[in-house]
């Protein structure tokens, strides 16, 4: 990874920055996550207690805040030939 590595989504909780970064990593962003440790051991989530941050290299920033607003928007879609199982 880049040195320089600029946050861009904050998640309250373990769970939603996991989340956040495994959509990143399968659109092709690598990324790692900086968090406060309190939410690992007391799974503490109250204002900044259980904040993580979802980092990407400054080089990826765009690309990663463009695919985030997709996917807020709701305008992300799977592509045709992913594989997903129907019900």
């Amino acid at each position: 990874m880049d040195d320089h590595m600029v946050c861009v989504y904050a998640a309250n909780g373990q769970i939603l920055a996991q989340q956040v970064r495994a959509f990143l990593e399968a659109s092709g962003v690598p990324s790692m996550l900086r968090g406060e440790s309190l939410s690992k051991t007391h799974g503490l989530t109250l204002d900044e207690l259980g904040k993580v941050e979802v980092l990407v290299a400054q080089v990826d920033e765009q690309r990663a805040q463009a695919l985030l607003a997709s996917a807020e928007s709701g305008a992300f879609q799977l592509s045709e030939d992913a594989d997903v199982e129907r019900s």
